[in-house]
């Protein structure tokens, strides 16, 4: 009991510091161990998307082929990665830093993933496309569209999940920019939708989730145990980009609301969307802001499937950058990860966080440019095992891989 005592006094002492404070309050057994796991891409490889899976985990990305992309997948499991898949290849994939392919487990031996494909000359004029696989993603269909206006617009920031018969996906909409200068996004509004896509083409359940959002940040989307909740960032009359949230309840869905008011009052897209993760009725997420000309990282927690969500916990160190990633632990955590200028370096910063605000010690998972070459670090939670991945941007950019153990 002598030994014991100590501990319990500091977790006394670290729950009443959180609670009472808001500070950070921290043991030094929530550092994590990370390790290189190799990575089953090649050179000029970049834009890697994990996801959990069985245990483990699978990454598409995309690979340079000549004058275009092929974009592959593999998976890790029973130690080593699969012998990578191509699901789709060509010279028109709209190739881009932050938005970029999804692949997405379906239940059983169905997947889906999505890419980017050029309809027009114009260089924002981009569709998304989506395939699905019935063989455990050896062999994949036929490319289906899931909007159907035709505009030689932008398509894009999808969002996955997965349906009973087919794939829900959700992207920013640009139809109403035709007729527009390339890349000109002043005069109309980018939008919010959503359709399911059946194995067999069949295109259903088509919404309009908000008729007005940022351009080009990315959006999140996961399934609660109450129904859909989606992501993005909102753009208000005034210019407000605060991050969004609708939720699929009963049957429809709900007006959006904002996860916080924080303010962010900005002439154009900061290209920095939202991350979220979720287990049951627990969801938490994670996002960047400028507002008050003060760059932060927040995350935030729910116990009601996103109805309502805490106060925003304060996540970076200082001088962050964005492109968040969150995984939600198996004790109700979430590891929060961002980009981060460590003493005038870009690093990839990773750190703890629990609902009553506590937190744990920032660490550094790499260095990395902060170039936009170098996308959007990865996070996801398998297991007892949290992965990351991210570009190394260069002459021939590549993929790393590594992974870490905790709760």
């Amino acid at each position: 009991m002598t030994q014991a005592r100590p501990c319990l006094m500091m977790l006394l002492m670290t729950v009443i510091c959180s609670l009472v404070t808001g500070q950070r309050c921290s043991n030094a057994d929530e550092r994590l161990v990370i390790r290189a796991m190799g990575s089953p891409s090649g050179l000029s490889s970049a834009e890697p998307r994990l996801v959990a899976v069985d245990g483990g985990v699978a990454m598409s990305w995309l690979e340079r082929r000549g004058a275009g992309h092929a974009l592959r997948w593999s998976r890790w499991r029973n130690g080593r990665w699969s012998n990578p898949v191509t699901i789709a290849q060509g010279d028109s994939f709209f190739a881009n830093w932050a938005d970029f392919p999804t692949l997405r487990p379906l239940g059983g031996t169905r997947w889906a993933a999505h890419w980017l494909w050029k309809s027009a000359s114009d260089t924002y004029a981009y569709d998304v496309r989506i395939s699905q696989s019935q063989d455990d993603g050896r062999t994949w269909s036929r490319p289906i569209t899931p909007h159907r206006d035709g505009t030689p617009t932008e398509h894009g920031f999808v969002s996955l999940l997965a349906e009973e018969h087919g794939v829900r996906a959700v992207w920013l909409d640009g139809r109403k920019f035709a007729g527009q200068k390339d890349g000109d996004h002043s005069g109309a509004d980018m939008t919010v939708r959503t359709a399911v896509v059946h194995p067999d083409g069949r295109i259903a359940d088509e919404h309009e989730l908000d008729v007005r959002s940022c351009e080009c940040c990315a959006t999140a989307a996961v399934r609660t145990s109450k129904g859909m909740l989606v992501a993005y960032r909102d753009r208000s009359t005034g210019e407000i980009r605060d991050i969004a949230l609708t939720r699929y309840e009963d049957g429809r869905w709900t007006q959006p609301y904002l996860v916080n008011a924080d303010g962010w009052k900005i002439s154009g897209c900061p290209v920095n969307g939202p991350a979220m993760d979720a287990a049951g009725d627990h969801v938490a997420i994670a996002w960047f802001t400028a507002a008050a000309d003060s760059p932060r990282v927040y995350a935030a927690f729910s116990e009601d499937a996103g109805r309502r969500f805490t106060r925003p916990i304060r996540i970076d160190g200082g001088d962050p950058a964005g492109r968040v990633g969150i995984a939600m632990m198996s004790d109700g955590s979430a590891r929060v990860s961002w980009l981060e200028t460590v003493s005038g370096k870009a690093a990839v910063k990773v750190r703890q966080v629990w609902k009553t605000g506590r937190s744990g010690e920032s660490q550094i998972v790499t260095a990395i440019s902060g170039a936009r070459a170098s996308g959007f670090p990865q996070i996801v939670r398998s297991g007892n095992g949290i992965w990351f991945a991210w570009t190394e941007d260069g002459t021939q950019s590549r993929i790393h891989v590594a992974r870490a153990t905790g709760k």
